[in-house]
This record gives C-alpha cells, structure tokens and sequence, in this order.
C-alpha cells in the first residue's frame, strides 16, 4: 500500500509538471459523482470575455448556461418544474406520465433529457420554423413532437395553447391511468424562483459580490427576473439591463411602459409574433415570471438581428466562444450599452451565454458565419436607432 501510494504522488507531481510546462492550470474537481444527470444542472462557468474587456476596459463576463448537461439554462427550469410537480403528488416516475411543453425548442430538449433520466415522457409543441438542430435533438431523445403553424398567444393553435390542450386531454381520458402535466414555463412560478435561488447566487459568488452590470434577455422571464431580483436584493446599486431583439415589445414595456414595437404596424410583420431569427427570447405579452422582476429591470437596449450574427462570428473568432442567437443579443447588449456611456470604464458586467451555436446552424449561424473578418467597431448599426 505504501508503494501505491508513493507511486500515486510521483503521478500527481508529474501532471502538475506536465500542466506548468505548458502554462495550464489544474481545473479543480470537486470529487463528486453525480448520481444522475439532473445533479449536473446548474454550477456552471463563468468566463472572462477577453476581446470585449480589452476593447471597452470593463472587466466583461458570459455565464455559460450552455455547459449545463442539457444545453442550455433551461435545464434549471424544467427539473425544478419536474420537482415541484414530484413534491406535490402530481406525477409519479414509471407510470408513464407525461410532461407537456410549448417551447421553440431548448426548453423542450430539457424536458426530454430530463423526462427519459428520470421516468417520464415527453410532449413538446413547438413552431414549426425551429431550427433543424433543435428538432434532431428532440428527435434523437425520442420525444413526442408536435409542430404547430407560428402564431400569436391568443390563437388557440398557438404551440403554448397546443400543449395546454394535450396535456388536458391525456389527463382527461378515463381509460389512462396516467398524467399528464403542462410545464407552462412562461407562467410557472417555478421558473423566476430557480434562476433566484440558483443562477443569481452562483454569479455573485463567482464575481465575490463584485458585479455592476447584469445585461440579458427575456423569452419567458425567468432569468432576468430572478438574477434581477438577487442582484438587488444584494446590492442595490446593481444595474440591470434588458437586451431585446427586434420585433419583441418587452424593449418600450421598460423603456415607456407600453408594448407595442414598429413591426406590428398593419402591414409589416414578415413573421409571426416577433419579427427576428433570434430564438429564445423576445415577446409581445408580459408572462407571471417577466412581471415578477419587471420593477428590478433598470433599462433595456435593442438589438437588431445582424448585430447579433455579427458578433457571433467576432466572438468565435477572438475568444473561441461560438453561441446561440440570444446569447449575442445579450452580448451587442453590453457592447451598446458600453458605447452609450450607460456603463462606464471599469465596471464589471456580466451576461448570460444562454446556449450553444450548434443548435442555429441551420438558422442564425447560417448568415452569421457569412461575416468573416468583422472587426468589434463594425458590429453595431445604426439602424437601431430608427426602431
């Protein structure tokens, strides 16, 4: 045993050796299996965005929601929803019940991952314009998927209505001795308390309570009006910025009060409910969760849909960070909100990377990689100012 043991140290101090050699820190390990894929979630990263910070002199960091197990920071949302409806008596593992979910797609994946590891299934209702990639994943987790035709929230076909209305369907059949459930993110108290109780903390901790600026986007809400409301509770000088794509109406609900966007005009949506390839964020109604820190949003910034490809292609290319559609809305966010002088020299800022870009392939990144040697001083357009 001694001999095994002196061999291990000699191991250890050789790696150590190895590592320095080629300037590499060890990465530390906390030592625990997880048992399971749901004891993954959460914990996530939080990196530097070098390019930015050295370009602006603010210390500028992503919070990677993409390293979670499933993707994406909607892994948070779906297990606490799972849980919540585990604690409650609603649905029981292995007796074939069923979660079901509108979503344009992450959301969705979640659900799936987290419904086959832990005893349920699947229903997903989603646009039927979502990017392929989303579709292969849910496909490949063997999900039920049922696309739906684009369409406001007040159309009963809408993919929301469509997954409420399946799941009281299955719960309603008396021959069926299983649940089925509506996650209803949008609405779920569930959600805006996850991203405080979990998504807030971990920044704080990780920037030691050295934060200034929190800059991101709202699909459901959850995020924003969960970090938003930590953050302040913390620290009230803490400022939060809603960065929102074009076409969604949340931008004037903070910046007057109204929901209402240009492209609503009679006449002049190409699309549906809102006007851009971003996925994920971006809305025309407020939701339960996007209320509950709607009073803790300080501003919001507009991003148009090229500013986003643009600076997905410059943050590939300079720091090795290739994300999703509203993880570089969030980004031009910050970048806007910096040139505007809203945030001064020397803060410390940080935005949430909300997924990978290999879910937009098909989409978003099909344009974005189209802008090869974009430099930061080209990103932003001013065309934003005539939205």
């Amino acid at each position: 045993m001694p001999r095994l043991d002196h061999s291990l140290t000699i191991a250890v101090l050789a790696a150590s050796v190895c590592l320095a050699a080629f300037g590499l820190r060890r990465r530390k390990v906390s030592g625990v299996v997880a048992d399971g894929i749901d004891q993954c979630i959460g914990n996530t990263p939080l990196v530097k965005v070098h390019s930015l910070s050295r370009a602006t002199g603010c210390e500028i960091y992503a919070k990677l929601e993409l390293a979670n197990p499933g993707g994406s920071a909607k892994d948070r949302v779906a297990l606490a929803i799972i849980r919540k409806n585990e604690k409650n008596g609603v649905i029981k593992p292995g007796r074939g019940d069923t979660i079901f979910e509108g979503t344009s797609g992450s959301t969705g994946i979640s659900f799936a991952m987290l419904c086959n590891s832990l005893g349920y299934k699947a229903h997903i209702c989603l646009p039927s314009d979502t990017s392929e990639e989303k579709l292969q994943l849910l496909e490949s987790f063997g999900a039920i998927i049922e696309k739906v035709k684009p369409a406001s929230i007040v159309d009963p076909n809408q993919y929301v209505n469509a997954a409420r209305r399946s799941a009281e369907v299955m719960s309603q059949d008396p021959s069926s001795t299983s649940v089925g459930v509506f996650a209803d993110q949008f609405e779920n108290d569930s959600n805006w308390r996850i991203h405080y109780a979990t998504t807030g903390p971990e920044i704080w901790n990780q920037l030691q309570g050295k934060l200034d600026y929190f800059v991101t986007g709202s699909g459901t809400g959850g995020t924003i009006a969960g970090c938003a409301r930590f953050f302040k509770e913390q620290k009230r000088k803490v400022q939060v910025f809603l960065a929102d794509p074009q076409g969604s109406g949340l931008y004037n609900r903070i910046k007057h009060g109204v929901m209402f966007d240009t492209v609503e005009k009679e006449g002049t949506r190409r699309r549906h409910q809102v006007d851009t390839v971003i996925e994920g964020i971006g809305l025309n109604r407020v939701t339960h969760n996007f209320h509950m820190g709607e009073s803790f949003i300080d501003d919001s910034v507009r991003v148009l849909d090229e500013e986003a490809m643009k600076m997905a292609s410059y943050l590939c290319r300079n720091d090795g960070l290739f994300l999703g559609s509203s993880s570089c809305i969030n980004a031009v966010g910050v970048l806007k909100l910096i040139k505007e002088g809203v945030i001064p020299e020397g803060s410390t800022v940080c935005f949430i990377a909300c997924d990978s870009g290999n879910r937009h392939l098909s989409k978003f990144w099909l344009e974005a990689r189209l802008y090869k040697d974009i430099e930061l001083v080209d990103i932003i357009t001013s065309a934003v100012h005539k939205l």
